[in-house]
């Protein structure tokens, strides 16, 4: 399970990743000037800031709760997949992962992630858009 990310309710975990999240706030927000002191104001020692600061990161809903991802059950012919990618451009989302998984039967499954600036942005109707481009066999919103 090496580099998978999970998403867990802080109170969950060592005080120590809360902390470090807090330290560093304080520095990106210039309170504190560096991570000696960043660490000391949240009572963590500065060989913790450094061990954990590149693995623990705030969820912000604000910006993760526009965030979707989409399945899609592809032909396995030229052209499909960018077809697919072009409606999505169309609709003004931000696509962040393409995941397309090596074509069996004639099908080939793909995974998008997209992020969309807008919170009255429609996912059913992108869903019935991308339905109707020739080639798509199936897409299903799973996560978002």
């Amino acid at each position: 399970m090496a580099n998978k990310l999970l998403l867990v309710k802080s109170d969950a975990l060592p005080d120590v990743f809360s902390k470090v999240v807090l330290a560093k706030e304080l520095l990106e927000s210039g309170e504190a000037k560096n991570a000696t002191e960043a660490a000391r104001a949240v009572g963590i020692s500065r060989s913790a800031f450094y061990k954990y600061r590149e693995c623990v990161f705030a969820y912000t809903e604000r910006i993760y709760g526009k965030i979707i991802t989409l399945h899609a059950v592809l032909e396995d012919k030229p052209g499909v997949l960018s077809q697919y990618i072009a409606e999505l451009y169309r609709s003004g989302v931000n696509i962040l992962t393409v995941n397309q998984d090596i074509p069996s039967g004639g099908r080939a499954p793909v995974s998008v992630s997209l992020r969309f600036g807008d919170d009255s942005f429609d996912v059913t109707d992108l869903i019935g858009r991308l339905k109707h481009v020739d080639g798509v066999k199936k897409v299903t919103h799973i996560l978002g």
